[in-house]
């Protein structure tokens, strides 16, 4: 997977993640991290994670909101927990996050520093200017609030960023890898994602390079620098859509590649008995976990031109606001067991699960491809959902909406009349 470029738009969403779906999600991406550790090594998780379309399918096959701004926090901060316990093990350590999290970063590389051996200063200076470049140099309109920098052992690292503008309630990621990087000050980002359509000052454009030459001359020669300025106005051509999401919070069909999500389904289903026989022998296991652990095979072992419809990947675990449908934990405390199990087994040469899983991924591109061949016609998005959300009370199925609501404080007359314990 190169270095990518892109943008999409990522309504902002305010809410928050219950600690029955943060536990899984720390403990799923910890899997899918480790089988990408074990398929690609370390580099070829750091490639993924630069990639917007990718990272945005990561988050949905979690559970979260599979269009929001959302999941940049919950991937970044599941992340941070489920790796934390093997970051020695693997090599790979998560710094920085939301908020106060990101003002830690630079402590938190000197740490990551001290036990490996890795040039923290450099660390802390590479995170500093990334951070200065997407808040100053890039002059978009959105003000960087997350700030998640992700290192190994070898001193490679991504950097996944975030900004919002409250006014038009839309956010803008940005996505930076060390492989390739030459210069902070000349097109060093490895993606973008973010609304299209926003006049954008980026004076560290590649064609931007006289307008930065000028600044330096700024004091002497203003009006040359507010000439080069006007020339460099970004044209609709400098940046190049990706990933558009769109505003409603529901998924649509529109919003869904059917013809592949109906091919993974299928797939599941024919190959399910001959590749999972363990799985399949397990109590609890059933259709619904193969399906999802279909769309987690693709996470893994896709390419990047089958990341553009989140949406199609919230079918593995539905969604923490019951969209598409209510989370099924039954199945997701299955895929998580089964990756785990197969990692195990690949770290003593026993591989035989992470093939399975890749052969399912191949094969529903092979049924896609016969789908399409025949004419044949996938069902309705609308019919797969209905179906999921018949069977969500067997599956455990749970929203935000099922969490009992914190009791209300006293008011602060009867606190007063409680005492100081109650």
């Amino acid at each position: 997977m190169s270095r990518q470029s892109g943008r999409a738009d990522l309504p902002l969403h305010h809410g928050r993640v219950p600690p029955w779906l943060a536990s899984r999600m720390a403990r799923l991406g910890r899997a899918i991290v480790e089988v990408l550790v074990l398929e690609e090594g370390r580099d070829g998780v750091l490639r993924r994670l630069a990639h917007p379309g990718w990272f945005q399918c990561f988050g949905s096959v979690m559970g979260m909101d599979w269009h929001s701004s959302g999941i940049t926090t919950s991937v970044l901060g599941a992340l941070k927990r489920g790796l934390g316990p093997v970051a020695r093990e693997l090599g790979i350590h998560v710094c920085g996050g939301r908020g106060r999290h990101s003002r830690r970063t630079p402590d938190e590389l000197r740490v990551v520093a001290e036990r490996t051996g890795l040039d923290g200063e450099d660390l802390v200076r590479s995170s500093r200017l990334v951070a200065k470049v997407d808040s100053a140099a890039v002059q978009d309109g959105f003000q960087v609030y997350l700030h998640g920098f992700i290192v190994t052992d070898d001193g490679r690292w991504v950097v996944v960023q975030q900004g919002l503008n409250p006014a038009s309630g839309m956010a803008r990621r940005y996505h930076w890898l060390s492989e390739g990087l030459t210069a902070f000050d000349e097109a060093p980002h490895a993606a973008v994602t973010g609304p299209s359509d926003t006049q954008i000052l980026n004076l560290v454009h590649r064609d931007a390079a006289p307008l930065r030459k000028a600044q330096l001359e700024l004091v002497e020669r203003p009006d040359t620098v507010m000439g080069e300025l006007r020339r460099l106005r970004p044209r609709p051509s400098d940046s190049q859509v990706a990933l558009t999401l769109p505003g409603h919070h529901a998924v649509h069909a529109e919003d869904v590649n059917m013809r592949r999500l109906w091919a993974t389904l299928v797939a599941a289903g024919e190959a399910g008995p001959q590749d999972f026989p363990e799985l399949l022998l397990q109590r609890g296991v059933g259709p619904r976990a193969l399906q999802s652990l279909a769309l987690v095979s693709e996470v893994l072992y896709g390419t990047p031109l089958r990341f553009a419809d989140p949406g199609r990947f919230s079918y593995a675990h539905g969604g923490k606001d019951g969209h598409p449908f209510p989370v099924p934990l039954r199945s997701y405390d299955v895929l998580i067991r089964h990756l785990r199990k197969a990692v195990r087994r690949a770290k003593v040469g026993r591989r035989e699960k992470l093939e399975a899983m890749r052969r399912l991924d191949g094969h529903a591109r092979r049924v896609e491809h016969r789908h399409a061949s025949r004419g044949e016609q996938p069902p309705s998005w609308e019919s797969l959902v209905e179906r999921e959300w018949a069977r969500a009370p067997s599956l455990c199925g749970r929203t935000v909406a099922d969490d009992a609501p914190r009791r209300a404080r006293p008011p602060a007359a009867a606190q007063g009349q409680l005492g100081l314990f109650g």
